[in-house]
């Protein structure tokens, strides 16, 4: 099964021709030079539109490992 649906591909693909004109803005106004936030707000767009698109990853929680107390000496 495809993760990405048809809608989604044409909104990243219109992403990417107004980031080649140049009229594609970030979200603080700014103009969008770099290829992967390009590809990230397309989908972003899909994902409003209602297109198939996977939903956004969540930061994961961040968790405090534990050390081995007892190290294993060269001897």
């Amino acid at each position: 099964m495809a993760k990405y649906g048809r809608g989604a591909s044409k909104t990243v693909k219109s992403a990417m021709r107004r980031r080649k004109r140049g009229s594609l803005k970030s979200g603080s106004g700014r103009k969008v030079t770099s290829r992967k936030q390009a590809i990230a707000i397309g989908l972003s767009e899909a994902r409003k539109k209602g297109a198939k698109v996977p939903a956004k990853r969540r930061g994961r929680k961040r968790t405090s490992r534990k050390r081995s107390s007892s190290r294993r000496s060269a001897s």
